[in-house]
C-alpha cells in the first residue's frame, strides 16, 4: 500500500468516515440479525463463482454487467438511473452476474440501488465499494450481496487475508482485484478462484488491455480470470477470448447506451 494513488487515498480516508458514521447508526449486532432474517427469505447467496464457471464451462463469455451512476473520472454515466430496469435488461441482455456500485460520494452509488437490482432478476450481484474492515462485509450479506470486490491496492495483506475470510464465512465469493504484477502474488495467496484485472492505471487514469496480457503468464489455470475496464468493442472480446480471458466486467459501455442489455448482446454474442 505504500504507492497507493492518490484518489484511492481519497476514498479510503472516507470511508473511515462512513464506516464510523454508519456504525453509529446501525450496529454489528443490527447487521447480524438483519444477515439472519435474509436467511430465512430469498437473499441466500446465489452462488457467484458457481454461475461464471458454469457459463465459462459451457463456451460462452460470462459477463458482469455493472450499473454504475457516475465516475470520478468520466462525470455523470446515466440519467435517469433506475437500477431494477437496468437489471432486466441485463439478464435479458445474457449477462452472468450483475455489479453494483454502492459508493455514494466518488459514484453515485447507494445499497439501495444493489438492493433494488437484486430484486428485479434472479443474475447474483457483487456489491462493488471500497471494502476495507469487516462493517462493510456484515452489510454487504444484509443487504443481499452475493459477491463482494477486495482491491489488493486497498488494502494490507492480514486485513484483506481477515476480510476475505469474513466474506466466505458468510456465504459470500469474493473477487479479488488486482492492477498489476506487484500486487498479483498478494491476490494469489488467498486461493480464491475469481481474479479481477483492472486494465485501469490508477495514477494517469489511462486504460490498456496489454494490462491483463502481460499477467496471464503468472496466473494458474485455476482461476477465472475477469478484465476488467477498457472493453469496448466485439475486437476486444475477441482478442481476451483468444488467450482464453472469458471473463468480463463492463460498465462505461453500458451504462452508455440507450439499452445496456441490447449493448451487452452487441459486445459479445
Amino acid at each position: 500500500m505504500s504507492d497507493i494513488p492518490n484518489v484511492l487515498k481519497k476514498i479510503i480516508a472516507r470511508k473511515l468516515e462512513e464506516i464510523d458514521e454508519r456504525s453509529a447508526h446501525k450496529s454489528l449486532g443490527d447487521l447480524e440479525k438483519s444477515i439472519a432474517v435474509a436467511r430465512d427469505s430469498d437473499l441466500d447467496p446465489r452462488g457467484f463463482a458457481a454461475a461464471m464457471a458454469s457459463t465459462i464451462a459451457s463456451g460462452h463469455p460470462a459477463v458482469i454487467a455493472e450499473a454504475k451512476k457516475r465516475s470520478p473520472s468520466k462525470g455523470l454515466l446515466r440519467d435517469p438511473f433506475v437500477p431494477a430496469d437496468i437489471a432486466r435488461s441485463y439478464q435479458a441482455g445474457g449477462a452472468c452476474c450483475m455489479s453494483v456500485l454502492t459508493d455514494a460520494d466518488f459514484f453515485a452509488g447507494s445499497e439501495h440501488y444493489l438492493v433494488e437490482a437484486r430484486a428485479a432478476c434472479s443474475l447474483p450481484v457483487i456489491r462493488k465499494d471500497f471494502i476495507i474492515d469487516p462493517y462493510q462485509v456484515f452489510e454487504a450479506r444484509a443487504i443481499g450481496a452475493d459477491c463482494i470486490l477486495l482491491i489488493v491496492s486497498c488494502l494490507e495483506q492480514r486485513q484483506m487475508q481477515e476480510l476475505n475470510k469474513l466474506a466466505l464465512h458468510l456465504g459470500m465469493d469474493v473477487l479479488v482485484e488486482v492492477h498489476g504484477g506487484d500486487e498479483l502474488e498478494q491476490a494469489l495467496s488467498l486461493g480464491n478462484q475469481l481474479l479481477g484485472i483492472n486494465n485501469r492505471n490508477l495514477h494517469t487514469f489511462e486504460v490498456s488491455l496489454n494490462n491483463t496480457f502481460e499477467l496471464l503468464p503468472f496466473i494458474p489455470s485455476d482461476k477465472i480470470i475477469i478484465t476488467e475496464s477498457a472493453i469496448h468493442s466485439r475486437a476486444d472480446v475477441a482478442l481476451m477470448r483468444e488467450q482464453q480471458v472469458n471473463g468480463f466486467l463492463v460498465g462505461e459501455a453500458f451504462m452508455r447506451a440507450d439499452n445496456p442489455g441490447e449493448k451487452l448482446r452487441e459486445l459479445f454474442f
